[in-house]
């Protein structure tokens, strides 16, 4: 299985999940004791709720211009109240109820005229503050919708990740959302979905959430070998004065990716001039000087895609575990600890064994990427929300079976309760 993201030209697809420790932490907020960052997984549960309304939501034909499916699944408390949910590879158009084609039991998509369903490489879906989706934002006019983030000049494609509401500029009343974009440009060979180029950061004005413009942030053009290029944004964590910013490479022949922290002024993603990168003892200036805070090796490492929170003092890592024996890279969500985001990281610890929707052949039925959504966070513990794929026998497209069975290519969520580690 190829280590970059699994996607067809019908469907989206998959970016492996792993982590290991690395580095000893120097620098702000690396004095946490170890033994006060301890936490565990100590129960979790499906949210059907939350699953339950993207499910309403994809399959309502009231317009048929509108999302029926996607992954990336990050999200944003708007100041209103509203939810700004962002998605990469999404699926517009209608949703038919079974049978299908094929007597399939499943409800199935096609676009809103009948054809294959229309995929772009990104959308947003805006939540009310009563937690129901209501509206997709997508580029161009109705008649003919694009992404929301425009693909780049010269081909390629921009996936949305972690987002923040900041000032306009430094100082100013008036706020904006600032959304990090990952860039890829086109390529060949393990790059067939593109060649990582770098991260960009995407303005929104509020409350209308019109796209005002993309800025470079780290361009990393310049490194020779994509698979050892980081994109940054993965998960965006503010403590204090700072927005801390991790990000991963992307190694084609490996399963296990290493994982680099950006720090930024709180308020300030926007400026590239202000993002500073760990090096193992200080905060630099240049992207190339940055080295990995947990180092993907042997049966532990984290993949292009995870997720941090904060939990008092403790940091936690949730990724898939990639690094786990025969397919757990596809089923089973582990977590790593820290006191500090430089780390070290401990672990891995706990398992969990998300649900999957029912499927003839389950074996091909993919978990990924899963993503914490601390804005939905009480006392029902931790939102964590996992993407849904197929990934076929060799030789069968995935895209027919996602299109015949809509929940293949949809978000769903769990509760998770993380607690004290027992000494």
């Amino acid at each position: 299985m190829p280590r970059a993201p699994i996607r067809t030209t019908a469907a989206a697809g998959l970016l492996l999940l792993t982590a290991a420790a690395a580095g000893l932490p120097q620098g702000p907020a690396a004095g946490t004791r170890a033994g006060r960052a301890e936490r565990r997984i100590a129960s979790w549960s499906a949210d059907f709720r939350q699953t339950a309304e993207f499910t309403r939501y994809g399959n309502d034909n009231t317009r048929l211009d509108d999302w029926t499916g996607g992954d990336g699944t990050h999200s944003v408390r708007l100041p209103d109240g509203r939810t700004l949910w962002l998605f990469s590879d999404t699926f517009l158009g209608r949703v038919h109820a079974p049978p299908g084609p094929h007597g399939d039991t499943h409800h199935w998509r096609t676009s809103g005229t009948g054809g294959t369903p229309s995929l772009w490489h990104n959308s947003a879906v805006v939540m009310s503050r009563s937690g129901r989706a209501r509206r997709t934002l997508t580029g161009g006019g109705a008649a003919a919708p694009g992404p929301f983030f425009p693909d780049p000049p010269g081909g390629g494609r921009r996936w949305p990740v972690g987002a923040r509401v900041e000032p306009r500029a430094p100082g100013a009343t008036a706020r904006v959302v600032r959304v990090l974009l990952w860039r890829r440009t086109p390529g060949t060979g393990p790059w067939i979905f593109g060649e990582p180029h770098g991260t960009e950061v995407a303005t929104l004005s509020l409350p209308g959430l019109r796209l005002a413009g993309i800025t470079p942030a780290v361009d990393q053009a310049a490194v020779p070998d994509p698979g050892r290029r980081v994109l940054y944004g993965t998960a965006v964590v503010p403590v204090g004065g700072w927005t801390y910013v991790f990000g991963g490479d992307d190694p084609p022949t490996s399963p296990a990716s290493s994982a680099y922290l950006a720090r930024v002024p709180a308020g300030r993603l926007a400026d590239r001039g202000r993002w500073r990168f760990w090096d193992g003892a200080r905060w630099r200036r240049r992207a190339g000087r940055a080295v990995p805070v947990l180092r993907g090796s042997g049966r532990r490492g984290v993949g292009a895609s995870f997720t941090v929170v904060r939990d008092g003092p403790a940091w936690v890592l949730f990724t898939m575990d990639t690094g786990g024996d025969g397919s757990a890279g596809l089923r089973v969500i582990t977590s790593y600890r820290a006191g500090a985001p430089q780390g070290p990281w401990r672990g891995p610890h706990g398992r969990l064994t998300p649900p999957r929707p029912p499927a003839a052949d389950p074996r091909h039925v993919a978990v990924y990427n899963p993503q914490a959504h601390p804005e939905f966070t009480g006392g029902r513990g931790l939102l964590l929300s996992y993407d849904i794929n197929w990934l076929g026998p060799p030789g069968v497209p995935p895209g027919p079976r996602i299109n015949g069975a809509v929940e293949l290519y949809r978000p769903r969520f769990l509760r998770v309760r993380l607690a004290p580690r027992a000494p």
